[in-house]
């Protein structure tokens, strides 16, 4: 199971949100590109990015901090404002590991299925859920789909991973709804990532008693920016 330590990038510096609220950010780093050499340091395999902008305007707003992140030599995964093929072709081209379709997923499924078609195993599915339905262009609009209902969608598509968001849990350190997560993962033959409210060293234990159902990893933010969790600690025990 891996730990994806995760940056959120609004106006160039690295933030965290209160469930998605861009009126409530709060600025951890104004370098990204030193955050993801702090979190490659501490031996994380992958990290985690969103476009926080992006996911608003539907289009690459971060680029160029998205490009330093990438330079920290850790594979990255980034998600907000991808839209389109062209820009998933872009950013795979600029030395992303993984390309993370959110809104597009609900609005232009055929485009995942194509992507995942074209560049297998580096087509990942967000489904940010708020109670139980998905939201979309960054939170801020929700859809009367449930998250099992678009995960199936997919099933057969060859995605490679599914980042599940509950966003009630998001940036409060209230803990992740482990049990959602699990529930999503045993519905589809897809490996599922648990994002969301992770505040602590137990609740990186919990994520991982779910390992038989399909969860796959975990991601974790404010804990990390705020201390309340060791990013070398936690990355231990998913591993031990």
């Amino acid at each position: 199971m891996i730990l994806y330590p995760a940056i959120d990038l609004k106006d160039g510096r690295c933030v965290r949100l209160v469930r998605g609220d861009m009126a409530q950010a709060t600025a951890f780093n104004d370098s990204p590109a030193d955050q993801a050499r702090q979190f490659a340091a501490a031996g994380c395999q992958w990290i985690h990015v969103v476009d926080l902008d992006g996911a608003f305007a539907g289009k690459a707003v971060n680029a160029a901090a998205v490009r330093t992140i990438i330079g920290a030599g850790v594979p990255v995964q980034l998600g907000g404002g991808i839209r389109d093929m062209a820009g998933v072709e872009m950013w795979l081209a600029a030395g992303l590991a993984r390309v993370i379709l959110g809104t597009a997923a609900v609005k232009n499924p055929e485009l995942v299925r194509s992507a995942c078609k074209a560049f297998p195993g580096r087509i990942a599915v967000g489904i940010d859920a708020r109670q139980g339905k998905v939201a979309t262009e960054g939170w801020a609009a929700t859809s009367e789909l449930t998250a099992d209902e678009l995960a199936k969608r997919f099933a057969d598509a060859g995605v490679a991973a599914i980042i599940h968001t509950d966003i009630d849990r998001d940036g409060v350190l209230a803990g992740p709804n482990v049990q959602a997560s699990a529930a999503l993962a045993r519905v589809v033959p897809i490996p599922v990532i648990v994002s969301g409210g992770v505040s602590s060293l137990a609740d990186i234990g919990a994520v991982k008693a779910e390992a038989a159902s399909g969860i796959a990893g975990v991601i974790t933010g404010r804990a990390l920016y705020e201390g309340h969790l060791d990013l070398r600690e936690a990355i231990a025990l998913l591993k031990g």
